[in-house]
């Protein structure tokens, strides 16, 4: 059994035995979260960033990246975590399994649809998503780009960080160019500031700080 101790007064407090971190939940986006004062990040599951959109059935975007936070939030958020430690990732946050009153609380958010199994890193809620998926629940419902995908092609420049932002500003041998969702170059165009290049909310605006629209 894991005990915390204060070296002043010698007083114990015990925690389950497997429970590494321990506390209320903070939700931060589906998957991270903080426990007491210990951030925390969902073994094996991956959910959408909290700017991620999705597409309906009818083609008509969604914010499911914060949708997916809200329900994980009226679920857990305020409760008592308990977590155990698998690892400690990149940004320096413990991973771990987290039970709340006995609820795998990663199992629960990919039961869900609110997540996908994080198969890279453990093969524990495979099953769980493929039940979610034949039932079209969550995230299952819509068209969404998985979670990996999604923040390396933003890491390259072809995500807007402000989703109300999202014509491209590029640079190229044939000028100041602007490109719009839909048209054929969009997807493939990344944004690199670095270079003068930049995100604009409107047409008007990017033709008015000297950039043409692209031809195609």
């Amino acid at each position: 059994m894991l005990r915390i101790c204060s070296a002043l007064v010698l007083v114990c407090a015990s925690l389950p035995s497997w429970a590494d971190v321990a506390g209320p939940v903070r939700v931060i986006d589906a998957d991270t979260f903080d426990v007491g004062a210990t951030r925390v990040r969902l073994h094996a599951i991956d959910a959408p960033e909290q700017d991620q959109m999705c597409l309906t059935e009818h083609g008509l975007a969604f914010a499911c990246g914060a949708w997916v936070s809200e329900q994980v939030i009226a679920r857990f958020e305020g409760r008592v975590a308990t977590c155990a430690q698998t690892d400690i990732d990149r940004y320096q946050r413990v991973v771990a399994t987290c039970r709340v009153d006995g609820v795998d609380m990663g199992q629960e958010i990919v039961a869900n649809g609110w997540a996908f199994a994080y198969r890279k890193y453990g093969m524990d809620y495979d099953l769980d998503e493929k039940a979610a998926y034949v039932a079209d629940r969550g995230l299952h419902g819509f068209r969404v780009q998985s979670p990996a995908q999604f923040r390396a092609t933003r890491a390259k420049g072809r995500i807007p960080l402000d989703p109300n932002c999202r014509i491209k500003g590029n640079i190229s041998k044939n000028g100041q160019i602007f490109h719009v969702p839909g048209q054929e170059f969009y997807e493939r165009t990344g944004i690199n500031t670095g270079k003068g290049e930049r995100w604009f909310c409107s047409t008007a605006e990017a033709q008015a700080a000297g950039w043409r629209p692209a031809r195609r």
